[in-house]
């Protein structure tokens, strides 16, 4: 799954990297080493200006809210549980199934962080006493640094209890696509741990390489039984890298530069 991810890169940043079109300088986020679902992201997306005379799809960064709520969701509480969406049932079930076919978008992030699963239930003996292990946080990132960019899709609700020219009327959101992590060896492996990311938790978010991203943005294209699923595909093996980082990413209070540093091990006391 993707419950965590670092977007510290500037809009300027992404706005080169994606060959953004329109994007409003006063609505852009700061750095986030410690993106948690409900906070506002970027994103990318293509879609036509609002009343404009072109109907052209037209390259836009905007700020959407992480997790999905559904067009027809009668309130916005859930949204904290439809931070991610399996690749797998995107087709079949009712809360992703239109956004899949007309509204997908690109979430950009730095890389994003996992706990290891593998033996939950391990303990450690401390003094003389067995103590549950804490899991160890990891890092994920493209190997060679580039931009991760997270398939992804979005979704308008409408909040009935506010009158139509209320600024807060619509919420658009977005979730995070995932598929089964990728089991072959990491481009760059910790010199301690996992050596592949399946090691780490057997889900991980869909990485669209950039010969992907035009098709993937394609809201004409709404095929999701042909072009749209051949897109959910893994990427090649080999494109990433994991290591180690401090347990303090945990909590979602803590936010800085300081969470991506490496470390030379896992830290004692956690699980690998």
């Amino acid at each position: 799954m993707c419950g965590r991810y670092a977007a510290s890169r500037k809009p300027e940043d992404l706005v080169e990297a994606f060959g953004i079109e329109r994007w409003e300088p006063e609505e852009s986020l700061a750095p986030d080493w410690n993106v948690a679902p409900t906070k506002e992201v970027h994103v990318v997306l293509d879609r036509p200006l609002k009343d404009a005379r072109d109907p052209r799809p037209v390259r836009q960064l905007r700020v959407l809210r992480w997790g999905l709520v559904p067009s027809w969701a009668q309130n916005p509480d859930g949204a904290a549980r439809m931070i991610n969406a399996r690749s797998e049932t995107l087709a079949e079930k009712p809360s992703f199934r239109r956004p899949f076919a007309q509204r997908r978008c690109i979430v950009p992030a730095d890389g994003y962080y996992e706990w290891v699963t593998a033996h939950d239930e391990r303990q450690l003996e401390v003094e003389g006493k067995k103590k549950r292990a804490r899991k160890q946080p990891y890092f994920v990132l493209p190997s060679d640094g580039s931009v991760f960019a997270m398939a992804g899709i979005y979704e308008f609700w409408r909040d009935r209890t506010l009158p139509d020219a209320h600024p807060l009327a619509w919420r658009v959101t977005c979730s995070v696509i995932t598929t089964e992590a990728e089991t072959g060896p990491l481009g760059v492996a910790p010199a301690e741990g996992p050596r592949s990311l399946s090691e780490i938790h057997p889900r991980m978010p869909l990485m669209l390489t950039p010969d992907r991203w035009d098709a993937w943005l394609d809201p004409a294209d709404t095929d999701t039984e042909g072009s749209l699923r051949d897109l959910l595909a893994p990427p090649p093996g080999g494109l990433m890298r994991a290591y180690p980082v401090s347990t303090a990413v945990s909590s979602v209070r803590n936010n800085g530069p300081e969470l991506l540093e490496e470390l030379a091990a896992p830290e004692e006391g956690t699980l690998f």
